[in-house]
């Protein structure tokens, strides 16, 4: 049956039919009868079938998409009133409320990206809506294909992705929590985590022996910072060959498991999906006896170039490959593998422009997930169901513990098996900022286990940069220390002092409110709701909130940070919602941790700060901190039980619901509910009722007794909030900020001491390092809200060199500003800047967005001579200014390089073609262009042919190189050399 669109000449925009399905408020939407019957099964439903019965309902939706069938899309569009505020779109960068953003739903292996990258490692198609009445609306495009969310218009969604497939809608219900619920009765709710991974984790890309653990391990302990599991990442592999063990560097794992774990540390381990080929691999050899890999075109087995060198790569979307891999996760488990992190399963592979597998390679999927497929259709699930393999081998290894999985890549729904990071950050303030929101999206994806790189992944943390990520980091779900391989050490001890002290604090922080945590992923688990929200949650009908990305709720309990380099958090003003929001701490105050704020009305409980979270006890002494509304009460709950294995699914557990009440000038705080078998433990139990301003009272008694607090005066409790408030002004005034070293020129992560210089005007946004290179970090289109380019600090972006030879002088060195202009002061926002290239040459850059034409980044690049010897006769050694911008594909497939050459031969130069160097009447007639089909936008690069002699394509994994050549000469002053060019966005109907 065609459904598609017939011949790509598109269908009027018509309404789509519906029918209520899963619970009232839910509704499917096709674009047709037989487009409902020509859907593929639905692979983010707990349950597919879920998704085809439909259910009686007197409910009408509120809201009703129209479709359109054009060039073989189905488009689908929402239209709602102005204020209505987006969020959702699952792992994504940049803002945390959505309007203006436009996201494309693949798998990518993004390390690096930016706030504009538009794949990263994880798809969501899902939207929240949250309408200026705070009503709130989940739309989700339940396909697996590639599919576009584009938000960039306010209060319109529109979802393009190819016929044909369904549109699940939940609500409109009166609170963004009950939508969240609503999704996971359809998707499933995240898995119930043993309580050590909620502690601390330290990671390293990688410690390269046993011994370099057991240190790290002996560290943290001598050091009291709390943490409980260390991670082994690739290299302790044999040859990155995954179920093996390095027999010289890790000879012992079920050993080095052991030590660990009789110091309280768990151990988790990283497994690939890419399988080295290499007949004796007991692995390679069982894989291919069972014929489980992901087939080519023509049915051979795929084979692509990962970590280990040529791999093949299980078929996960196939039961019997998924309990091939399960058996193995099973067998590997008895080495003392307490959880499996699988990295690299968008799936990523190397040397190859679209950096993953051919979109033609075959799946031989189960009939319920969709059947014999193409890569197409199964690639952005291939990391959820390995992630789904590894889970249940971990379960069929033992029974009685809960596994833990970490996934990089997933799926909406992939939360029913595992958690997952933001992939690879950088070492920047930026990402430092992005981290909150994407860690906030991820759980309004239905994905509340999630956390970033503290620290950033790539790039080296200043001590400043490292405290203010740990103070924040430690209250995010998740949380992971983790960088990569040849930058500093990133151990919450490398940074000096003053930064230990505070990661310490900060992790103290984490482990006395891991009951809180515990209690709110146990909510998660059982009803859908986030673990992490924005702000906006606590009042989804005030506009003040709906923007705030410094501040973040953790149930009633509120943190508010600051992310700019030179200011704490006591000296922002926090944006709070309205009612009573009362500042406490832990005696801890500082400017780099987070204030933190609890909700009028709630009561939290709080535990020891333990070094891990085996030296635990249910007879610990429990704190309860106590917020009171203005009406007197505060009521809160405590979830309990081992920590580990499923006895709360028969009643083996506690829950306790504390009330506290004010009647005149007594506060009784006792229980008024229990749940589950358990019997109470013995226990004192610590009441702090918060006054405002950080003041409390103090009582004690033991657990399961009513504890009354005698209240002071009005005029005593005024005394005691300004007291406190005095104190925590003069402490904070008293204490500084971690300081930023600064590194010495050469040293690593010296690029980190300094922040970027922005142009920001008109249609575009700039990031340049002068110091390095004068390197153009990033280039943003405002408009259209696209990262042309994005690198890392010290490679890649926009490069010159003062040779033929690649990085040769001009890259690397430091560039001093010779001249700032801003718009309000000139004609032009412009940047210009000098190098010494040795041997009395300059290169000379000045970076314009002009302001007559502020569509343009105008660069007018030159190679001078400044003080060349007079035995040379004034001219320099032989040099060539060759212009090198690394642009990054957001859509290998359907990007190419377009150009007239001078003889007028027209050309489209696609990734498949190679390095391409063209010159002489076969150049550019003045202007090329990179083209990105997908997003129906071309990056316009206009030139002086009279200034260059060679234009040069080199593609690469996911980034094209269009490079610009002078000719190859000496200079001298009166005849330098010069490429003066220029930038523009044009989009395509």
């Amino acid at each position: 049956m065609n459904v598609s669109g017939g011949d790509g000449s598109g269908t009027a925009p018509s309404d789509m039919i519906f029918e209520p399905i899963l619970e009232n408020g839910v509704f499917r939407f096709d674009c047709s009868v037989e487009h409902r019957k020509a859907a593929f099964p639905s692979v983010s439903f707990k349950n597919c079938k879920d998704r085809e019965a439909p259910i009686p309902s007197h409910i009408l939706p509120a809201f009703t998409p129209t479709y359109s069938l054009l060039q073989d899309q189905q488009v689908v569009t929402f239209e709602f009133s102005p204020g209505t505020s987006f969020y959702g779109t699952g792992e994504v960068g940049g803002q945390l409320e959505r309007t203006g953003k436009r996201v494309f739903t693949w798998n990518t292996d993004a390390w690096g990206y930016g706030s504009g990258t538009t794949s990263l490692y994880q798809s969501h198609p899902w939207v929240l809506a949250v309408l200026p009445t705070g009503e709130t609306l989940g739309v989700l495009a339940d396909t697996t294909r590639k599919c576009e969310i584009d938000l960039r218009k306010e209060g319109v969604i529109r979802i393009i992705s190819p016929p044909s497939y369904p549109i699940i809608t939940f609500g409109p219900f009166s609170t963004p929590t009950t939508v969240l619920q609503s999704l996971s009765h359809a998707v499933g709710t995240i898995f119930m985590p043993p309580k050590w991974a909620l502690g601390y984790h330290q990671c390293r890309w990688s410690y390269m022996s046993d011994k370099r653990v057991a240190e790290i391990a002996k560290t943290f302990r001598d050091k009291k910072i709390p943490s409980d599991v260390i991670w082994m990442d690739i290299d302790y592999m044999d040859g990155f060959r995954c179920f093996t063990f390095d027999k010289e560097r890790f000879p012992d794992p079920s050993a080095l498991a052991k030590h660990l774990h009789n110091n309280g540390f768990k151990a988790i381990w990283m497994l690939d999906p890419g399988i080295k080929q290499e007949e004796g691999f007991d692995v390679y050899d069982s894989g291919s006896t069972n014929d489980v890999w992901v087939k080519r075109a023509d049915g051979k087995p795929f084979i692509g170039e990962v970590w280990p060198g040529p791999c093949v790569f299980p078929d996960y979307t196939n039961s019997k490959a998924r309990s091939w891999w399960a058996n193995l996760v099973k067998d590997f488990i008895s080495n003392g593998v307490d959880g499996i992190w699988n990295d690299m399963n968008e799936p990523a592979v190397f040397k190859v422009v679209t950096k993953t597998m051919p979109e033609n390679n075959i799946h031989r999927g189960d009939n319920e997930l969709g059947g014999v497929q193409n890569h197409s259709h199964y690639h952005n699930v291939y990391g959820m169901l390995m992630a789904r393999s590894t889970y249940e081998g971990m379960e069929l290894a033992d029974t009685n513990k809960r596994p833990f999985v970490l996934t990089r890549a997933g799926f909406i729904g992939s939360q029913r098996y595992a958690a997952t990071w933001t992939g690879d950050n950088l070492s920047t303030w930026e990402h430092l900022h992005m981290s909150i929101s994407m860690v906030l999206q991820l759980g309004l994806s239905g994905q509340p286990l999630s956390g970033p790189d503290i620290g950033g992944f790539a790039g080296n943390a200043t001590p400043r940069l490292f405290g203010r990520w740990m103070g924040v980091g430690a209250m995010f779900p998740f949380c992971r220390g983790h960088s990569e391989a040849g930058t500093d050490n990133h151990e919450p001890w490398s940074f000096g002092e003053e930064c230990e002290e505070v990661c310490r604090a900060a992790l103290r922080r984490r482990y006395q409110l891991l009951p809180h945590f515990y209690t709110l992923f146990y909510i998660a688990h059982t009803t859908g709701a986030p673990v992490a929200a924005p702000i906006f949650f606590a009042d989804p009908k005030d506009p003040r909130l709906r923007t705030v990305e410094n501040a973040f709720l953790l149930g009633s309990l509120l943190i508010h940070t600051s992310t700019l380099s030179n200011q704490g958090s006591h000296e922002l003003q926090p944006v709070l919602p309205k009612g009573t929001w009362l500042r406490f701490d832990f005696e801890d105050s500082h400017p780099d941790l987070p204030t933190l704020y609890l909700q009028g009305g709630s009561i939290i409980a709080l535990g020891p700060p333990h070094l891990h979270v085996g030296e635990s006890s249910l007879s610990d002494d429990l704190t309860l901190l106590v917020s009171l509304d203005e009406n007197g009460k505060a009521v809160g709950l405590l979830f309990e039980d081992d920590g580990d294995g499923y006895g709360y699914r028969e009643g083996r557990y506690l829950i306790t619901h504390y009330i506290a009440e004010r009647q005149s000038s007594i506060v009784t705080v006792k229980i008024f509910k229990t749940e589950g078998e358990w019997q109470r433990p013995k226990r004192r139990i610590h009441i702090q009722l918060l006054l405002g301003g950080g003041a409390m009272l103090d009582a004690w008694g033991m657990d399961g007794e009513t504890i009354q607090i005698q209240m002071p005066s009005e005029s005593e409790i005024s005394a005691l909030i300004s007291t406190s408030n005095e104190r925590f002004t003069l402490h904070m005034e008293n204490t500084k900020l971690i300081p930023e070293k600064e590194m010495l020129h050469g040293q690593k992560g010296m690029e980190l001491s300094r922040e970027p210089v922005e142009l920001n005007s008109g249609d575009w946004r700039l990031n340049i390092v002068p110091w390095i290179g004068g390197r153009i970090l990033s280039m943003t289109h405002v408009p259209s809200g696209v990262q042309w380019l994005h690198s890392r600090i010290e490679m890649s972006g926009y490069e010159e060199y003062s040779g033929t030879e690649y990085r040769s002088a001009g890259c690397t060195e430091e560039y001093n500003v010779i001249e700032r202009d801003l718009e309000q002061a000139g004609e032009e926002e412009s940047l210009i800047v000098e190098g010494d290239v040795g041997g009395g040459l300059v290169l000379r850059r000045k970076i314009a967005i002009p302001k007559d034409n502020p569509r343009l980044v105008q660069i007018a690049s030159s190679i001078e001579a400044r003080s060349v010897g007079a035995g040379s006769g004034g001219f320099s050694r032989l040099v060539c200014l060759r212009v090198h911008p690394t642009f990054c594909l957001m859509h290998p497939t359907e990007s190419f390089v377009s150009f007239t050459s001078i003889d007028g031969t027209k050309h489209e130069v696609w990734p498949d073609s190679g390095e391409q160097l063209y010159q002489g009447n076969n150049l550019p007639h003045g202007e090329w262009m990179l083209v990105d089909k997908s997003l129906n936008l071309g990056l316009v690069n206009r030139f002086d042919v009279s200034q260059v002699f060679k234009c040069f394509i080199h593609w690469d994994c996911g980034t094209v190189n269009l490079e610009l050549w002078s000719e190859d000469r000496p200079v001298s002053k009166e005849s330098p050399l010069k490429i003066e060019h220029e930038y523009e966005v044009t989009s395509f109907p």
